[in-house]
């Protein structure tokens, strides 16, 4: 199988990975920060120290304030909800996932007002249309990093500076760039940050985090046990664990610990190469080709290995289908939890197939689906 699809989910992870994984589970798999025994202590370790990665990785001071949550959707959620109330107005872009535009269109029901911005064809937005959406009563401006359909990588520094200069608060949404692109949170001024361990950070699936850089107090979703302040029926006040009520994945955070630790190694400038080179092969090996629609950015440096292109006169669906089944290539078609974004590059009527570059994929692997594509090309 050529795997494709890492716009989704990573995949290989580093075998260090797995490794560390089965050890959390068989060596150290007791309730972290719910006992004194060695396992227990163990286990709040290896957390404690996923902390410190993530801080190092992003450049942030108190690794206290990286939050661990479930995926980017479940960090997205607590940002927005945490961060705006009644009377409140948020600003966001057509090329967001679901996972940042439903609960602010959820919010709506309970008086806190939005504004979407309109993108241009390419997957990119315009600051000064970004800018000029501000209210008297904007507290938060939310965009992605990059767009998980386009691949488009947006000015997150200049966003950064037009929240400051305004006295607004700054949610990135990191789902496609962490463990990718250099985010630091001392040069860029964001609030909060959020992002899932299973895409570039290389971790399993069911860990995310939100990284908070905000003197903001988020209000917590969820109240319950978090090993502190045991004698008070009242949730703790200070972070993480106001945010972190519950038992923690531990295994999840362990294998997180060792994809970020891969990461840092390896250096982001060199993963953000190798997924570069590739895409620039595929994107011209596939524009010569008439019957293939790419979308996106025209410029390599604009967007990162994300390509979604569709088969004139096939439907996405049939192509990921033959890809699949013919040729043991795995992409996405369809829609990608993304409806104002395809209506920004016109493809919300028939959806795209999208291809993700990873880590770990290699030449001949792009050039086998461009293979694969010119036959299927041929079909009709």
């Amino acid at each position: 199988m050529i795997y494709l699809d890492n716009a989704a989910t990573s995949f290989p992870k580093p075998k260090s990975v797995y490794k560390s994984v089965m050890e959390a589970m068989t060596r150290y798999g007791a309730n972290p920060g719910r006992g004194s025994h060695a396992m227990a202590i163990e286990g709040a370790r290896v957390i404690y120290e996923t902390r410190e990665l993530i801080a190092e990785l992003f450049n942030l001071e108190d690794p206290m304030n990286v939050i661990f949550t479930f995926n980017a959707t479940d960090s997205l959620n607590l940002a927005i909800k945490g961060i705006l109330k009644t009377g409140d107005h948020v600003i966001t872009t057509e090329m967001e996932h679901n996972s940042v535009l439903r609960p602010i269109k959820e919010l709506e029901k309970f008086g806190v007002e939005n504004t979407i911005v309109k993108c241009m064809n390419d997957g990119s937005v315009n600051l000064t249309d970004l800018e000029g959406a501000i209210r008297d009563n904007t507290k938060l401006i939310v965009t992605t990093h990059a767009s998980n359909l386009t691949g488009t990588i947006f000015p997150a520094e200049e966003i950064g500076k037009i929240c400051k200069k305004h006295g607004l608060l700054y949610l990135l949404d990191a789902s496609q760039s962490a463990g990718l692109l250099k985010i630091d949170f001392k040069k860029y001024n964001i609030d909060f940050l959020a992002a899932p361990g299973h895409k570039g950070l290389l971790g399993p699936q069911g860990t995310g985090i939100l990284v908070i850089n905000s003197s903001v107090e988020l209000k917590q979703l969820k109240e319950g046990g978090t090993g502190s302040l045991s004698t008070s029926l009242e949730h703790p006040d200070f972070y993480p664990d106001k945010l972190e009520a519950g038992t923690h994945n531990l295994p999840g955070i362990a294998g997180l610990n060792s994809g970020v630790k891969y990461i840092l190694d390896r250096g982001l400038e060199s993963i953000y190469s190798h997924e570069k080179k590739l895409l620039d092969i595929f994107i011209k090996e596939i524009k010569k080709n008439p019957k293939i629609e790419i979308y996106g950015p025209e410029s390599i440096d604009h967007r990162i290995g994300v390509l979604p292109i569709n088969v004139k006169g096939l439907d996405s669906s049939d192509v990921a289908f033959i890809l699949d089944t013919e040729y043991s290539i795995a992409v996405r078609p369809g829609l990608h939890c993304a409806p104002l974004a395809h209506k920004a590059i016109a493809t919300d009527k028939i959806g795209a197939v999208r291809f993700g570059v990873g880590p770990f994929n290699k030449r001949k692997d792009i050039m086998t689906a461009v293979e694969a594509l010119n036959e299927i090309s041929n079909f009709r």
